[in-house]
């Protein structure tokens, strides 16, 4: 396209030049001195005739070949009688036709260049009989004449080739541009789309780029140009101490506000000292491998259910009826030993069973305040002190999407632990429903005026088989937080209180979630 627009400007140039160079005379060309009348009004038509040209093709860009053809006719003819005026093909103003051959050449397409060029030799030719014929000129310059109309056709055969290869590799760099912004495009969305973190950190420490999930990582805003050390004062030194290789290629650090763990790695990039910092999210790293714990629990289940309930079923029962025909204390203590075990091992298999209703949730809308209320009678049939002990905080109604099996579950689990460490005052433990407003969900709050958890604890309180009471067996915790996040809820500890403080916050996709899975 550059060159099309060049070769538009050329009849003006060759025109211009031409007449100035009638005018000004001088140098050995002799332009124009046999008939400079005719000169000067072609020079003037000729000029004319390329502004119009000009205008046209700026005005009207469709049907370039044949403004082009029309363009090189009348850039040969009017060189041609330039010619004429100036004393023949001696005089020099054929080379200007050159010119045009190569320029038709690189932008024409097709056998349009041998038409130009057998054109401009038959205008060379009929000057040249014409001058032999009326002018009285030399017949030897038909041998001068024949060299050019050669040398058009070369140039235009030469021209066209060449321009044949221009347009190829034009084509070839509009294509490989393509492919390279598709790709580009490609990589963006999946840097951008990706779990990991990505920095492009100068030598300077300066941040160049950052996809989103890092600004996530390390708790920043979206703005560019920060500087490592304002983003990660650790990870500002882990990037120092593996630049002056010192350190180590990855580390693990804490995010400034949210406490979220995460590890780090430093890859050169090999582009201008640049450096790419990787960040992985420790604790999607570690709900992964409680998926993985989940589901060899699961496949542990299918296999528990028959091989070790039906033996258990024998024993236990084969204990009671030894406890119901001996007399000898002694003999009595041991069959209650092997019936407390028993019962011990049946709820572990129970529990166990429990996490394979995880993906079987069939969240409905219900009341959050009369299912606790329903839940806390049923409870009291277990627990005598329960409806003495366990106060509700419920100021309005809440309506929640869950699972009513698995919300039953969670909170038999969680009150368990509550009424085993609260003391034995009214309201001791307290179920506390917050409504949803516009900055959080709704919540409920499990709490208790126990001695809480020790902090060395915390971290642990809900990892699968962790306990601290003798007879426990270290689930319930674990399916309690299973089961919230089943139903699209989240279970923490929190740590505002002299005992244990436990939060439900519900979501409020669960059921459309659900809805959407069912019919698919």
């Amino acid at each position: 396209m550059a060159s099309r627009s060049v070769f538009r400007l050329l009849p003006t140039a060759r025109c211009g030049v031409l007449s100035g160079r009638q005018y000004l005379g001088g140098g050995t060309l002799n332009i124009g001195e046999q008939n400079p009348l005719l000169f000067q009004w072609v020079s003037i038509v000729y000029l004319a005739a390329a502004t119009l040209f000009w205008m046209t093709v700026l005005r009207w860009r469709r049907a370039f070949n044949i403004q082009l053809s029309a363009q090189v006719a009348t850039d040969i003819v009017a060189l041609t009688l330039m010619m004429h005026a100036s004393g023949g093909s001696q005089s020099g103003v054929s080379v200007m036709i050159f010119v045009v051959l190569a320029g038709a050449g690189l932008v024409g397409q097709g056998r349009m260049t041998l038409f130009h060029a057998s054109l401009a030799t038959v205008a060379v030719l009929f000057e040249q009989g014409y001058r032999v014929l009326n002018l009285e000129g030399e017949t030897s310059a038909f041998f001068r004449v024949g060299l050019t109309s050669v040398g058009f056709f070369a140039t235009a055969i030469s021209a066209r080739l060449l321009g044949r290869g221009i347009i190829a590799q034009e084509a070839l760099a509009r294509q490989r541009g393509i492919e390279l912004a598709h790709q580009l495009r490609i990589s963006e969305a999946v840097i951008r789309d990706m779990q990991d973190g990505v920095l492009v950190v100068d030598a300077n420490g300066r941040v160049r780029q950052h996809n989103p999930q890092a600004a996530i990582l390390l708790d920043a805003g979206d703005g560019n140009d920060l500087y490592l050390a304002s983003l990660s004062p650790q990870l500002a030194e882990h990037f120092v101490a593996w630049r002056s290789r010192t350190g180590r290629s990855e580390t693990n650090l804490r995010s400034p506000q949210s406490g979220r763990l995460v590890r780090a790695r430093c890859r050169a990039s090999g582009a201008g000292g640049s450096t790419l910092i990787y960040l992985e999210d420790m604790g999607r790293v570690e709900a992964q491998a409680r998926q993985l714990k989940l589901a060899a629990l699961g496949r542990l289940t299918a296999n528990m259910a028959h091989e070790i309930r039906n033996p258990l079923s024998s024993i236990s029962h084969a204990a009671e009826l030894l406890a119901e025909d001996t007399q000898n204390d002694t003999e009595r203590r041991l069959a209650r030993i092997i019936g407390d075990n028993t019962q011990r091992l049946n709820r572990l298999v129970a529990e166990v069973m429990e996490l394979g209703r995880r993906d079987r949730a069939q969240p409905e809308q219900f009341s959050l305040n009369g299912f606790l209320a329903a839940f806390v009678d049923e409870y009291a049939v277990s627990d005598p002190e329960a409806g003495r002990r366990i106060a509700l905080a419920t100021p309005e109604q809440v309506e929640i999407c869950f699972d009513r099996s698995h919300l039953h579950r969670i909170l038999w689990n969680l009150l368990a632990n509550a009424m085993r460490h609260a003391s034995s005052a009214d309201g001791a433990v307290c179920l506390e429903v917050s409504p949803r407003d516009s900055a959080r969900p709704v919540e409920l709050h499990i709490m208790d005026d126990g001695p809480g958890i020790a902090p060395e604890q915390r971290g642990q309180v809900f990892e699968p088989f962790f306990t601290t009471h003798g007879s426990g067996t270290g689930l319930g915790l674990y399916i309690a937080r299973e089961l919230c996040e089943a139903n699209g809820a989240q279970l923490d500890l929190l740590d505002d209180g002299p005992g244990a403080h436990f939060r439900i916050s519900f979501g409020t996709e669960a059921c459309r979630t659900h809805a959407e899975t069912a019919v698919s």
